[in-house]
């Protein structure tokens, strides 16, 4: 069981353009289409593309068209009535895969429905192999939320808490891997570290800066460089973190852990839409993780649902059987 939280979920609605977006001109689209969307609740998308099981936790009322969205594409769901409507984002894609996101900032939720939020996730996350925190915060949540819960669901489970992945950008981001000690615990000891980060070569170059990597890169040339992007995920293992998967964009990933580092590319796929490739990518790792696979072919899975879904309209995720794990090449880094 694979349990994911969106704490910011969204209807998201893609707007397909027949050609480059044209600032102040009136445009017609080619297509629309809509889906339940958010980091954590792609993730659960993908997995039950794929037929794994899994549970997606979020804020939400019954009738709420996220939620009424998830009831219609069978992805189970553990929801929270807030009282407001959830947010609607808007892609517009340009052919060859140039994407334009618009993002709401969602509803705001008391410190009473964000504590609520947590004991849910905490009652469905029960004997699950992996929690998936993911995605942006909605307005007055506290930086550290994912440390948090990290923390919560580390001391509740009694030495036998899932693995935890955490996929955010910005405050959110950094405040999941900032040391609450030196030793990067809570005042109990518990660490709020995850298990695996999953940041994109931008957010990789701000946690690198942020863990003291000397060697300060853009995340151009970080997707330029797989051995610089391996160096700066390896200065984020250091600092505490399990393992960090790096998507590169059409460069790939790199895979750094405590015991190696790995680049996998795929041969180059026309580009549709690139709306949840990285979310696919971290269900991709997720799967083959679940079926005991090693890390090289954790990431290899990964990269392959990536490109995957980086082939398909709108924010639309690939099963398993339409990704071409075979076509990935692997090849063994230096992580320092």
């Amino acid at each position: 069981m694979i349990v994911t939280l969106t704490a910011n979920p969204s209807l998201d609605r893609t707007v397909a353009l027949p050609g480059p977006l044209e600032r102040g001109e009136v445009q017609r689209a080619v297509s629309v289409s809509q889906e339940s969307g958010g980091k954590g609740v792609n993730v659960s998308r993908a997995l039950v593309a794929s037929g794994l099981e899994t549970v997606a936790v979020l804020p939400g009322a019954d009738s709420d068209p996220v939620l009424a969205g998830l009831h219609d594409g069978k992805v189970p769901f553990a929801s929270l009535a807030i009282g407001e409507p959830l947010r609607t984002n808007v892609a517009l894609t340009e052919p060859g895969g140039v994407t334009t996101k618009i993002n709401e900032p969602g509803p705001v939720l008391s410190e009473e429905q964000q504590e609520a939020l947590i004991v849910l996730l905490l009652e469905r996350s029960r004997g699950a192999s992996w929690v998936v925190l993911a995605g942006s915060l909605p307005p007055g949540f506290p930086a550290d939320f994912y440390a948090t819960v990290t923390r919560r669901l580390r001391s509740a489970n009694n030495g036998s808490a899932p693995l935890i992945a955490v996929d955010s950008s910005g405050e959110p981001l950094a405040g999941a891997v900032a040391d609450a000690r030196p030793d990067g615990t809570s005042p109990e000891g518990i660490s709020g570290k995850p298990d695996l980060l999953k940041p994109n070569a931008e957010e990789l170059a701000e946690l690198a800066a942020a863990a003291g990597f000397a060697l300060a890169s853009t995340a151009d040339e970080l997707e330029a460089d797989p051995v610089a992007a391996a160096a700066a995920a390896a200065a984020v293992v250091r600092s505490g973190v399990g393992a960090v998967l790096a998507t590169l964009g059409s460069k790939g990933a790199v895979l750094v852990t405590a015991d190696g580092a790995w680049l996998a590319t795929h041969p180059p796929v026309a580009a549709v839409s690139t709306v949840g490739a990285g979310d696919s990518a971290l269900a991709g790792y997720l799967l083959a993780h679940g079926q005991g696979a090693a890390p090289a072919d954790c990431l290899r899975q990964a990269v392959a649902h990536g490109a995957a879904a980086a082939s398909l309209p709108g924010s639309t995720v690939p099963a398993v059987h339409q990704t071409t794990p075979d076509a990935v090449t692997i090849t063994a880094l230096r992580k320092d």
